[in-house]
């Protein structure tokens, strides 16, 4: 016996990638400096000690790579641009050169049936704009819609989907607090001032990317979010559990839905909370198109206050019966997923979700005599897609869902030692073998079924 759910004939599936991770090429057609560039320059801050001036080459293999989703029936496809493409110094002259590239991408995937899903800004900051402040300058957002004007002016006529940023809590905090990620800092009025000039950038640029895409443009945000729950029934451990909730999560979401701050972590933050000046969170909560959910694990949280929990007093607890990735601090959970897309309903007015990012990474998918085995995987992809198939049934507005990763990549601090791909990279090569999952997720994809044996 079996059971097979179906998703609707509309819903979107895809798959997902970021440039900095995949383009290499740092200086062709007069590109600039990013803050990536600079920090993955120093081979101490990266797992592996390597750069992403290749990865996979994508910039000079785009074709070979369009194809290859074609084949595997993946219709639509996430992509982000890169900012210092565009403008070498952050603002000034257009770089025409480099933006002709995402032009011939976009026209690429279109004449190979492949929509577009266009990411704005994932990470890779210009790095004559963090030498000016970065995103701690309330001057970054400014640029930032500038350089959104540009880009969706070049594109706008076929590309109808828009995601202003990816992941802000991660630039913001692990970037700017944790210094594990670009640029580097460790200072948390510096990381709360990036977050709010993320988030006004956003908002600054929902219009113009209305003006430039037309009616038929959607514009949305891309958050990661976690379920968080309490590692016991305490009072101390459910209050941590919603700090923990309060930074990950409401810090993020509460402005663009509600047009606030959640004032349990204004008073938390004290002196270190930003500048909100009149008239921000009108422009921040402007009219958001959908939210883009990345979704990867659940954290179970318990207070700390013997000086070694950070900046919220909190610690993760890991039980040991729960099955771990290989990046051991994420459960595998998609019951997590349930939950969260069920509090999405129930606290944010239930709006359209795409589930932006989603996958599990294995430290080393080998390839032997041209195949690729990766199981779990496979049974991560279909366990989350079954979780988010239960939300819809029960109400949650969930319109897609993208598989993180189409390739393997260089994943941030952790280099090449994270696979998160559907394809297999040899980054001495640059060979591309589809994997079991990438397999998989081509039968999904085509037909939008999937079937679990009954136990």
């Amino acid at each position: 016996m079996s059971t097979t759910l179906n998703f609707p004939d509309e819903f979107v599936w895809g798959t997902a990638t970021a440039s900095f991770q995949i383009e290499g090429s740092p200086t062709a057609d007069g590109k600039g400096r990013s803050v990536w560039d600079d920090y993955a320059a120093d081979p101490s801050r990266i797992a592996d000690g390597r750069n992403a001036d290749v990865t996979c080459d994508h910039y000079r293999r785009y074709k070979e790579d369009v194809a290859l989703m074609k084949e595997l029936g993946y219709p639509n496809y996430r992509l982000s641009l890169s900012w210092p493409r565009f403008f070498p110094e952050g603002t000034g002259e257009l770089n025409r050169d480099g933006a002709a590239f995402y032009d011939r991408l976009v026209d690429e995937l279109l004449e190979q049936g492949i929509t577009p899903y266009v990411t704005l800004f994932h990470w890779d900051l210009p790095s004559a704009l963090q030498a000016r402040g970065g995103w701690a300058d309330r001057a970054t957002a400014e640029a930032y819609a500038a350089y959104a004007d540009a880009a969706t002016g070049l594109l706008g006529d076929r590309v109808k989907n828009w995601m202003t940023h990816n992941e802000p809590w991660v630039h913001a905090i692990v970037g700017h607090l944790f210094g594990h990620h670009a640029p580097g800092l460790r200072e948390l009025p510096t990381a709360l001032a990036a977050a709010h000039h993320i988030l006004l950038s956003h908002g600054l640029a929902l219009p113009i990317i209305r003006r430039n895409a037309g009616p038929e443009a959607r514009a949305g945000i891309v958050h990661n979010l976690e379920w968080i729950e309490a590692a016991s029934d305490s009072e101390a451990d459910i209050r941590a559990a919603q700090r923990h909730d309060g930074a990950f999560n409401r810090w993020f979401l509460d402005p663009v839905f509600k047009g606030e701050y959640p004032a349990d972590m204004l008073q938390w933050y004290g002196d270190a909370a930003p500048e909100v000046r009149d008239g921000d969170m009108d422009i921040i909560s402007g009219a958001t198109d959908f939210l883009g959910v990345n979704y990867y694990t659940r954290r179970i949280i318990a207070d700390c206050n013997d000086g070694s929990g950070g900046f919220l007093n909190t610690r993760q607890v890991r039980w040991p019966f729960i099955p771990r990735a290989q990046y051991e601090e994420w459960e595998n959970n998609p019951e997590g997923l349930y939950r969260l897309l069920i509090r999405l309903k129930r606290d944010y007015g239930n709006p359209p979700i795409f589930i932006s990012e989603n996958g599990t990474p294995i430290e080393e998918d080998t390839v032997i005599e041209g195949h690729c085995e990766d199981p779990v995987r496979i049974d991560y992809i279909r366990n989350h897609t079954a979780a988010a198939w239960q939300a819809m049934q029960d109400g949650s507005d969930i319109r897609g869902y993208f598989a993180w990763s189409f390739l393997d990549n260089f994943e941030w601090n952790f280099g090449f030692t994270k696979r998160f791909g559907l394809i297999h990279v040899d980054f001495d090569t640059g060979v591309r073998t589809v994997k079991d999952s990438g397999r998989f997720y081509s039968g999904l994809c085509r037909t939008g079924r999937l079937t679990f044996e009954d136990r």
